[in-house]
């Protein structure tokens, strides 16, 4: 590899911005906000707008949308019979 032309990979600690959720990672992001891991390190922090601890797929709160009836209606009014 060439010297000098690829950003720096280090560890790096992201915050969940909804629920303030922290994990350390490797990424080549960087910031000028300093933050104190749980190992006693600082790491620079970046924060995201949303984790898997906030998605409402992973948190089990998503909203399905219910398409029950929608294809029975079209059929209906067409007259197609299965």
């Amino acid at each position: 590899m060439k010297e000098g032309i690829h950003p720096n990979y280090q560890f790096v600690v992201f915050k969940d911005g909804l629920t303030g959720t922290t994990f350390l990672s490797r990424s080549t992001m960087s910031s000028k906000d300093k933050v104190k891991h749980s190992d006693g390190k600082e790491y620079p922090l970046v924060t995201v707008e949303i984790s898997a601890d906030s998605h409402p797929f992973f948190t089990g709160q998503q909203q399905l949308v219910d398409t029950a009836g929608r294809v029975e209606r079209f059929n209906k009014k067409y007259n197609i019979k299965k």
